[in-house]
């Protein structure tokens, strides 16, 4: 019903910028909460942030409060992640996810739909 797929990601250096995009199609953005997560080599999936369906309200997780913005634009049916003083710890696939029921979550387990992820690197 929902597809959500990530693009942005790349090789950036540290201390560069990256922005990340999540595009849905099959529903409008506007009906879900959404969320990043990431998911390094060997790791478990961690939470980024989130915001709600109106963008009234975000989370960050501590790793990346002040460094990222998570932002969403639903006339265009896409959500954001800016990233800037990136650091080689960052580097993961990225996952967007959305949420169908109201209120935001940092649990994978509070979302229904995924993308497909975006390899985002940052070397030292």
């Amino acid at each position: 019903q929902v597809q959500l797929v990530e693009s942005g990601g790349g090789l950036v250096q540290a201390g560069d910028s990256l922005r990340l995009s999540c595009a849905a199609s099959g529903r409008t953005l506007r009906s879900l909460a959404m969320g990043w997560f990431r998911q390094a080599p060997g790791k478990e999936r961690e939470f980024g942030a989130a915001i709600s369906r109106c963008g009234l309200s975000t989370q960050y997780a501590d790793s990346v409060k002040g460094r990222f913005t998570i932002s969403r634009d639903n006339a265009k049916n896409t959500l954001y992640l800016q990233m800037s003083s990136l650091k080689p710890e960052d580097t993961a696939v990225y996952y967007c996810a959305g949420r169908a029921e109201s209120g935001i979550s940092s649990y994978p387990g509070g979302y229904d739909y995924w993308g497909q992820g975006t390899q985002v690197t940052v070397s030292s």
